[in-house]
């Protein structure tokens, strides 16, 4: 045991006394570009406090991104830095980097292409890309990477949304936009190849042995991360909730049950990691008030997630608040669009709705409906959704029919949601499957009455909820 732990001593020195090579040939420039193309596997907070590239090589090490036995990401930022002559520290060289970029890189296409950018905007192009963007910048010195770096905090840009930054070039610096397009055309013709055939091809002869089993595990595993909205920010969201059960209007009834389905979704959500609010008996002007309150929160930046929940009665596209008011679904949803709320841009955005959404029937014993009064003429149901991406809509029922709430036990819809949320999200499976298992779950229940629920969706990507830790009881 000694003989090994000493072995291993050798080897994180014998590394160390590389890294420490390596840094005393970058500057302050290179430093900063070090952080900006590790933003995507450093926490920020960690890049802010490194003062050299020691600081970062040491982040990386923690992080297990870097290693005695495998230093490739290292060489892979040092070729994009164009610190070719430093490669030789890692025992790379520049063709031998090349060669293994198609199946090993990590730094995305999207990190690449801002660094290219930040390398051609001078300091013109700078001055005046600040002046327009003056009232989202801090009031501080910046770099063209800096500037970029904020932008992204700002949620100007993202992967998917550089209309901003095209914009800014445009204006400033047409060059660039260039850079822009090919970045754009290349993400719009991405086509899946053989990653083992791709190796091959680009290995010099006699070293096919480099592409193992265990690259194309992390081929695969990378190209399955990318298709999942994150899940790794400071928080996971906020879970707003309103449960509306007395109503002062004369002609909605007491929804009983309701406070049954509150207290579940609560448990489920806190559960997920989510920060529950509860707001209950939500007049017309209160909803309103809540809406504005969480479109502008500036911690939306910091969370990966925001859901929204809405237990009452309801007709075809549209809900009560508890004085009577009817309030279309499309109402709520637009107070999270990207433009209303720049904080959730790209970040899956669920609202699960519990309520009619047509004609009343006779209810059995014990059981009740969310239906006011049948609507003759129905507006199309993708209208309840923004027409942009990252909103899921689910709907207790299809357009048209009732949905059930048992007096006691709650809605037939918000139960089954929580129990396949509790038993499906450690298995690691997405909301759409699991919102489809809810569909086969409840359109299951009842005798003469029946109720099947309908998702409606504009996500790009796959919602998959991190598993907690603890065990949840409902």
């Amino acid at each position: 045991m000694a003989v090994t732990s000493s072995s291993d001593d050798n080897h994180r020195e014998n590394l160390r006394g590389r890294l420490l090579k390596i840094d005393g040939n970058l500057g302050d420039r290179e430093v900063e570009q070090l952080k900006f193309l590790c933003q995507d596997f450093v926490s920020s907070k960690k890049l802010e406090g490194s003062r050299s590239a020691m600081d970062v090589f040491d982040h990386l090490l923690a992080g297990e991104l870097l290693s005695e036995e495998d230093p490739f990401f290292l060489a892979e930022l040092l070729y994009i830095m164009k610190q070719i002559l430093l490669l030789k520290h890692l025992n790379y060289t520049k063709e031998r980097v090349e060669s293994l970029l198609p199946i090993r890189r990590k730094v995305s296409p999207f990190r690449n292409l801002l660094y290219e950018l930040s390398e051609n905007i001078d300091s013109e192009n700078l001055k005046s890309m600040i002046f327009l963007l003056k009232e989202s910048m801090p009031k501080i010195q910046l770099t063209s990477i800096s500037f970029l770096v904020h932008m992204e905090k700002q949620a100007l840009i993202d992967e998917n949304n550089l209309v901003v930054l095209e914009d800014l070039c445009a204006k400033v610096a047409p060059h660039l936009r260039r850079k822009i397009e090919e970045y754009k055309r290349e993400k719009a013709s991405q086509v899946v190849t053989s990653p083992v055939k791709k190796e091959t091809e680009s290995l010099p002869q006699g070293e096919e042995e480099v592409f193992s089993g265990s690259n194309v595990k992390q081929f695969l595993g990378a190209l399955q991360e990318a298709a999942v909205y994150r899940m790794d920010r400071k928080f996971r969201g906020y879970c707003v909730i309103i449960n509306n059960h007395t109503f002062t209007s004369t002609f909605l009834k007491e929804r009983k049950g309701t406070n049954k389905d509150a207290e579940c979704l609560k448990l489920v959500f806190q559960w997920l990691g989510f920060r529950v609010i509860i707001q209950v008996d939500v007049t017309k002007e209160k909803l309103e008030e809540v809406l504005q309150n969480y479109k502008i929160r500036s911690d939306h930046n910091d969370g990966d997630c925001f859901v929204f929940c809405v237990l009452s009665h309801g007709k075809f596209g549209a809900v009560y608040s508890s004085d009577g008011v009817l309030i279309p679904i499309r109402k709520i949803t637009s107070h999270f669009t990207a433009q209303e709320c720049p904080g959730l841009a790209n970040k899956p955005k669920l609202f699960f709705v519990q309520a009619c959404q047509g004609e009343e029937i006779q209810p059995s014993v014990l059981i009740e409906t969310d239906a006011i009064n049948p609507e003759s003429t129905n507006p199309p149901l993708s209208d309840s959704v923004p027409v942009e991406a990252d909103f899921l809509l689910g709907l207790a029922t299809v357009p048209g029919y009732v949905s059930f709430r048992h007096k006691t036990e709650g809605s037939w819809y918000i139960q089954s949601l929580c129990n396949h949320l509790k038993d499906l999200v450690p298995r690691h499976e997405d909301i759409l499957s699991i919102l489809t298992a809810v569909n086969d779950d409840v359109s299951r229940r009842g005798g003469a009455t029946k109720q099947m629920p309908q998702p409606v969706f504009t996500l790009r990507k796959k919602v998959v909820f991190p598993v907690p830790q603890e065990e949840l009881s409902l």
